[in-house]
């Protein structure tokens, strides 16, 4: 068979149709069988304890509490802004410990002060009652302080984490004491 010039470009259309069908299936065959391995390996993918993190948040808290509230860093109630923001400094430098040992094991953990969360925490849970003749609780950018005997007492952290890595999304917002 002889091909006119006019028949070419009918050639060329017949043949780019051909090579579309072959990718379609080409991709339709990689989308389903995917490489062992990887499956594997996202099964068995290390998956972030919350409570882990809870513990790492609550020890972190206890810690900046003694030492923004101890010996001489007891701080008249009127100066409360100093005991959140010690803590917070304090905290920040654990946080980011912890972020980095998330990533070290492929996943990406990011944890940020809830001051909504803490405001409403301290309006809601401020610890209170028959026998206690505590003072009011206050958020300083998700610290949450009381005033007790005129000094200020942290009572409370709250903290938003994210975690994210190929086998799990999780978001999670804690609030550690200071006191169990």
């Amino acid at each position: 068979m002889i091909l006119r010039p006019d028949d070419r470009g009918q050639v060329v259309l017949v043949a780019a149709a051909v090579v579309a069908v072959a990718l379609l299936a080409m991709t339709a065959a990689f989308a389903q069988f995917g490489y062992d391995a990887d499956r594997r390996a996202a099964a068995e993918g290390d998956v972030a304890s919350l409570s882990a993190v809870d513990r790492s948040l609550t020890v972190s808290f206890r810690a900046a509490t003694l030492d923004a509230t101890a010996g001489d860093h007891t701080v008249a109630w009127r100066d409360r802004r100093a005991v959140g923001t010690r803590i917070r400094a304090s905290m920040l430098a654990d946080i980011d410990r912890l972020e980095r040992s998330h990533a070290e094991r492929g996943r990406s953990l990011s944890a940020t002060f809830a001051a909504a969360e803490a405001t409403r925490w301290a309006q809601t849970r401020c610890p209170s009652g028959r026998g206690r003749t505590f003072g009011a609780c206050r958020a300083i950018d998700g610290v949450v302080v009381q005033e007790r005997a005129g000094r200020t007492t942290p009572v409370a952290a709250v903290v938003r984490v994210r975690i994210v890595s190929p086998t799990e999304s999780s978001t999670a917002v804690f609030v550690v004491r200071a006191v169990s």
